[in-house]
């Protein structure tokens, strides 16, 4: 009888790699404690006297010549992502925050057996080094440090990935520190945020709005259609609420007098998950007494083009797919009654009785929405009919009554309000409004509101008894707009939600 084993998984085996490299590193990490000549030495030094950063060794030592001496002594540290060690000389590879690497020359000439021999014994992937010597070019042509003095800086007890294959999109996402340390796509998409949203400060600098931060908790949800967390706080022995929307704050605000307000922050949402939603994302809201939704939408195109230009260099941009995608010029301001009518071949208006809706939507196999009313027919039967059709940036207006509670009626049209979603790769980007200052019809739509709430419409919205309080003392006409930062970077860099968010929740 012949005993036959079962295979060993590629999974498991790499497990076991860990298990014994990080018992290996384990052990070094022993040796450098014990031989530490200081407190301050060891695995861990608490700093190390670097003088210069890989970047700015690149930039000024860039154009040597193979072979050339620079007689520049320099000190820097960086990430070991590459050895290779050899009889009398070892080479290694220094990568700094942003990707930018230095070749390390460890030579017997220069720091002598004992210290060549511990580099070799202690030194592996994934270590923070400090290396000290002179700048020079190797006779391969390689910007390296003739290293006359080394320590480590930080040891490291497990391994790095393996840097030749691609880390899966679910590794990327759960361990994103390891992603930015292999893949130059996700440094990049880390500075590119950072240049969005200061790009998106100096465009409301340039037009004197104000940046302010509003409360998270907050005692009542609202400013948005939107499933909230809820949470207790024991100080106030109170219910609270994460909050969906930072509007009915910003609002008073303006109320108060600031007359131009914006907040780049966190909302959070007690949804589903895809490609473009996210629990938590960050969200920029800003407001402008004297406008209307026309005005706010100039502002938002400026806003979106100068972060693709600050980004990019230009508002034509390039996806991660290879797409081109053109943000320039005057987008396109279509009306949703108006281009579901042509597209759907059938005339409708906010008087289409609702019966004529269902009716299309099943001959169209649009299913319904949850809680069915004219405006979310409507809505749904626009995403099934037209959304799919745009190809450019587009401004959709004029949208049913019934969804927008916060937006003030058509100055002409009857049965909508002055409201547009910024279309922008095939999903929503940014939503704008001509907001509705009038106290007593917000106290009307609130109640709308609270009675589809009563009807178990978990979305609805509450009356909000202190914002209603706040109108009554005056709000001055004004345009407002959304827009996810997240959503953003996606029609920018062309990337998912989850790629342009630094750390996104996942299960």
């Amino acid at each position: 009888m012949t005993d036959t084993a079962e295979p060993t998984s590629a999974a498991a085996t790499y497990e076991e790699d860990v298990i014994e490299q990080k018992a290996v590193r384990l052990a070094k990490r022993e040796r450098l404690i014990a031989e530490r000549a200081d407190a301050a030495g060891g695995a861990y030094p608490v700093t190390v006297p670097v003088t210069d950063t890989i970047p700015a060794l690149r930039e000024r030592f860039g154009d040597l010549q193979a072979g050339d001496e620079t007689g520049v002594t320099v000190a820097v540290a960086g990430r070991v992502v590459f050895s290779r060690n050899t009889g009398k000389l070892c080479f290694a590879s220094l990568q700094s925050g942003d990707g930018s690497r230095i070749q390390a020359m460890v030579s017997l000439a220069s720091v002598g057996e004992v210290s060549l021999a511990r580099w070799k014994e202690l030194v592996d992937l994934g270590d923070h080094v400090y290396v000290h010597g002179e700048v020079i070019s190797s006779r391969r042509g390689e910007l390296s440090i003739m290293v006359d003095d080394w320590a480590i800086a930080s040891k490291a007890l497990l391994p790095l990935p393996n840097l030749y294959t691609e880390l899966s999109e679910e590794s990327r996402v759960r361990s994103r520190f390891l992603d930015l340390i292999v893949r130059d796509q996700a440094r990049q998409t880390v500075r590119a945020r950072a240049k969005v949203n200061q790009s998106l400060r100096d465009t409301f600098a340039a037009h004197e709005f104000v940046e302010v931060e509003t409360p998270m908790l907050q005692i009542q949800h609202g400013g948005a259609s939107a499933r909230p967390f809820i949470t207790h706080s024991n100080a106030f022995d109170t219910e609270l609420y994460l909050r969906i929307a930072p509007e009915l704050y910003l609002k008073r605000a303006v109320v108060g007098g600031i007359d131009r307000v914006f907040e780049i922050n966190r909302n959070f949402r007690n949804e589903g998950a895809d490609s473009t939603h996210s629990p938590e994302f960050a969200m920029l809201e800003a407001y402008q007494a004297y406008t209307d939704y026309n005005g706010i939408a100039d502002l938002t195109q400026e806003l979106v083009q100068n972060a693709a230009t600050a980004v990019t260099g230009s508002t034509t941009v390039t996806w991660a797919d290879g797409t081109v995608y053109d943000l320039g010029g005057q987008w396109d301001r279509i009306s949703m009654y108006g281009s579901l009518s042509e597209a759907s071949g059938v005339d409708i208006t906010p008087q289409t009785p609702l019966a004529d809706l269902v009716a299309l939507a099943e001959r169209a196999g649009v299913d319904a929405p949850p809680h069915p009313t004219h405006g979310k027919w409507v809505e749904e039967l626009w995403e099934h009919f037209v959304k799919g059709s745009l190809t450019r940036p587009t401004f959709v207006m004029d949208f049913p009554v019934d969804t927008s509670p916060l937006v003030r009626d058509h100055r002409r049209v009857a049965g909508v309000v002055e409201k547009w979603d910024l279309y922008v790769r095939g999903f929503e980007l940014a939503t704008g409004y001509s907001e509705l200052i009038d106290p007593v019809i917000q106290r009307q739509r609130f109640e709308a509101q609270a009675r589809l709430a009563a009807g178990g419409d978990l979305e609805a919205m509450r009356i909000d008894e202190e914002f209603l309080r706040a109108m009554e003392h005056g709000m001055p006409p004004m345009g407002g707009m959304g827009m996810g930062i997240d959503r953003l970077l996606m029609a920018i860099t062309g990337l998912g939600i989850r790629e342009t968010i630094l750390f996104p929740l996942v299960k």
